[in-house]
């Protein structure tokens, strides 16, 4: 398993920003046990509505709160406490902020650390997102808005849950300069290719043949980019109009969890049955897009170093980019700096027109 000083990224183990850690289906009645960034947690969804996300284990003795079904605190419907969780084994009770508010056997106060880190969490698209910092920041960008998600003339995705693969994300960010890929993996001719770096935000504009999407003669037309290390968006012009989000989240050190889905255009101010058929048809394919990713990643060994050719693209500046993740937040700006601008490919046509204004709302 590749880890992430194995790659000599920076001095932390797991990347800042904003990261998937549930679809927000999941959250039921019932309190989930997740685990990313090595890390155990207790996700549940409080009795006003409201998502939070906590360090999973007890300070008392120890117990996962998010675990215990043969509990009584559990039985009798008392996990969750309006906004609060019960320990199922003391029955102490925890807030969303994560502090001790109520020992049921104890009446002095409530020693100062009797509580758990709780973590900045929201709920969008139907996901729940963790902001996660090694450093304990505030977040550094704002969560992007997906304007379409509101207009019923969009088919909203149900999540396709990708599973686990050992791989550093790294692996997965490098797909963003690698156009050289693209025909063998995809059966793309790529008639335009470019890369732009600003700041938090790796685009990439890209157009031709996909096989796999649109078939090899007609036009699949894309501006993707990351913001931050584990969020890909992309804009799809081809057969049809579509947003796509694709999350990967390290659950350890070069292991990664992945979702996707795919919000598409109808031909109708309000969206019908037949479109969210068709809708479904769509992410489908680009679902079977990724897993001829997936299939190069799960079985290809780390790369550490290698051979980069001036007409592979840009991968080293992709890296250089990703590394300001992994370092303290007041030294950003000097991986950034590094490969900010415009990058094309040689023997590569540049992208016809730059749409940076197409990126979506709150990413800058």
């Amino acid at each position: 398993m590749a880890t992430t000083q194995d790659y000599a990224f920076g001095e932390f183990t797991f990347p800042r920003g904003w990261f998937m850690i549930a679809d927000a289906s999941e959250l039921k009645d019932s309190p989930l046990a997740v685990r990313f960034f090595g890390n155990d947690f207790a996700l549940y969804r409080g009795q006003s509505g409201r998502v939070v996300l906590l360090d999973a284990y007890c300070p008392h003795m120890g117990t996962h709160l998010a675990q215990g079904g043969t509990s009584y605190v559990v039985q009798d419907g008392l996990h969750i406490d309006g906004d609060s969780i019960r320990c199922p084994y003391h029955n102490w009770r925890f807030g969303s902020d994560g502090r001790c508010n109520h020992i049921p056997y104890f009446n002095g106060p409530i020693p100062k650390n009797a509580r758990v880190k709780s973590w900045p969490v929201i709920e969008r698209y139907g996901c729940i997102f963790v902001w996660h910092d090694p450093e304990g920041g505030e977040p550094d960008y704002d969560f992007p808005t997906i304007e379409e998600w509101g207009d019923p003339a969009w088919v909203r995705w149900k999540l396709d849950d990708l599973g686990t693969l050992n791989v550093h994300p790294i692996e997965v960010v490098d797909n963003m300069a690698d156009v050289r890929h693209l025909g063998p993996i995809h059966g793309s001719t790529v008639e335009y290719f470019e890369n732009v770096f600003e700041r938090h935000v790796c685009i990439q504009y890209q157009g031709g043949g996909h096989r796999t999407m649109v078939g090899s003669d007609k036009m699949l037309e894309t501006d993707t980019w990351y913001m931050g290390p584990g969020l890909l968006f992309s804009r799809i012009r081809g057969a049809y109009d579509a947003l796509q989000l694709i999350m990967h989240t390290p659950i350890e050190d070069g292991v990664i969890k992945a979702w996707q889905g795919l919000i598409v255009k109808s031909a109708h101010e309000v969206a019908s049955e037949a479109d969210v058929a068709i809708a479904r048809a769509c992410q489908e394919t680009s679902r079977l897009a990724l897993v001829q990713d997936f299939e190069i990643w799960a079985n290809k060994r780390p790369a550490f170093q290698f051979l980069q050719l001036p007409n592979d693209g840009p991968i080293h500046k992709v890296r250089t980019w990703y590394r300001q993740f992994y370092h303290p937040k007041d030294r950003a700006a000097e991986f950034w700096r590094e490969v900010e601008g415009v990058h094309t490919v040689r023997g590569v046509a540049p992208a016809p027109q730059k749409r940076l204004a197409g990126l979506l709302a709150g990413g800058n």
